[in-house]
């Protein structure tokens, strides 16, 4: 993968080292941070560092096995003072204080819920710190290798699952999509789960040989893919919305389809019908990531999201939610049991990103030639805001949900037909 937001030295599983992408600083500066401990991984989280509920969940999990790993050196336990290293008893009762604390760095996600429940089942099946490092490293090792292989399904099933549908409605010429927040590596342990769609579907349209820059990616594994289906239709354009106030989309989406080298044109949050309206191509799809999947269907995502899914409904374009079985939450019946994480009022009145020479409009440098970070304000200091980080997209505007165990649809009576297990 040409993008990597976590890095994770496995090589030694006693002495492992984990960092991660700081995605603040993006697209200008790119710059890995250590993950040493439970605040380290807190940290990151909670200040979106890294961000995704897939990252999310790893990171967390890899921020509590390199903190049991630190208590097995001599410099932590002559240092340390919260845990008591002779009492396994102990160590025990404040590892699940930790765990649920990381857990208040992003309540929404249910993949860090999911994760941290499942260290929690090893601590409690654990004698000793020995043997409860050794369950968590194959743990978080199993975790982030899933993770990518399950987001590769993902991939492939949502873009098959597209094309059979224009392949249905006999639609065979070139075609856009739409994608809001980012969903892509930086949000996984690579590929990605709505942007892998995008993906998927691009490395089809290459195989097809009905796009211009087959011959520019220089990706092997571009010129070699095969075919998803038997059909002409092919993706010949991305929108991507820039995903205010915090512009995942503008920052780290349109960041990575560059790198890809996949067509594509940022969109403002507000311009969504009026691009459907004037696209030079059909926009067939509109494919979005989620934190939350509850047993009705109804899915947390990036805050927009459900604007996204009127105007799809409005138009008659198909809306579908991309997420792996990890994001499914089969205690919440409905969206409204859903807690939303409502972010700090200064994310909406100031813009971070790199500082801009005012006339030349190119990054401005520090002494190390390294460009510069800056807020700026937008808005009143002194106006009230309400910056929800996420919003809930009733069911009945989804028309599918890829999971790499593939997609769901829903019955005669507009219910999504769940099996179990997901």
């Amino acid at each position: 993968m040409s993008l990597q937001a976590i890095r994770f030295d496995r090589s030694n599983p006693l002495n492992v080292s984990v960092t991660v992408l700081d995605q603040l600083l993006l697209p200008y500066v790119t710059k890995y941070i250590p993950i040493s401990t439970i605040e380290d991984g807190y940290t990151a989280i909670k200040s979106m560092q890294v961000r995704g509920a897939p990252a999310i969940a790893i990171v967390g999990s890899l921020s509590v096995l390199m903190e049991t790993q630190m208590m097995r050196t001599d410099l932590f336990a002559r240092t340390q003072t919260y845990y008591d290293l002779n009492n396994w008893r102990n160590i025990k009762l404040r590892l699940i204080e930790r765990l649920d604390w990381l857990l208040e760095s992003r309540p929404t996600a249910v993949n860090l819920s999911n994760s941290l429940m499942e260290i929690g089942h090893l601590l409690d099946a654990s004698d000793d710190l020995t043997k409860f490092n050794s369950k968590l490293f194959n743990y978080v090792c199993d975790l982030s290798d899933d993770d990518l292989k399950n987001n590769i399904k993902l991939g492939d099933n949502g873009a098959k699952f597209l094309l059979d549908s224009l392949k249905e409605e006999n639609f065979s010429g070139d075609f856009a999509v739409l994608t809001i927040c980012n969903t892509g590596s930086l949000a996984t342990s690579g590929y990605g789960t709505a942007l892998g769609v995008i993906r998927s579907l691009w490395k089809d349209s290459l195989a097809k040989g009905n796009v211009d820059s087959a011959t520019e990616t220089g990706e092997p594994s571009q010129k070699k893919a095969k075919k998803l289906v038997d059909v002409k239709a092919s993706l010949k354009h991305v929108y991507p919305l820039e995903t205010r106030p915090y512009n995942q989309g503008s920052r780290l989406t349109a960041y990575e389809l560059v790198q890809e080298k996949i067509p594509a044109t940022l969109i403002p949050d507000s311009s969504i019908a009026y691009r459907i309206k004037t696209s030079p191509y059909p926009i067939k799809a509109a494919f979005v990531g989620a934190d939350r999947i509850v047993c009705n269907g109804d899915t947390a995502n990036k805050i927009g999201t459900f604007q996204l899914a009127l105007i799809c409904k409005q138009f008659g374009i198909k809306f579908y939610v991309v997420a792996p079985k990890t994001t499914f939450d089969s205690k919440t019946k409905s969206g409204e049991g859903i807690v939303i994480e409502e972010r700090k009022p200064n994310e909406m009145k100031l813009v971070t990103g790199t500082a801009m020479d005012f006339n030349l409009e190119t990054p401005l440098l520090d002494e190390n030639k390294e460009p510069i970070t800056a807020k700026v304000g937008i808005a009143p200091i002194d106006i009230n805001v309400w910056n929800p980080s996420f919003d809930i997209t009733p069911h009945e505007y989804i028309d599918g949900i890829v999971t790499e165990n593939g997609v769901f649809t829903k019955d005669s009576s507009g219910n999504f037909i769940f099996t179990e297990g997901r």
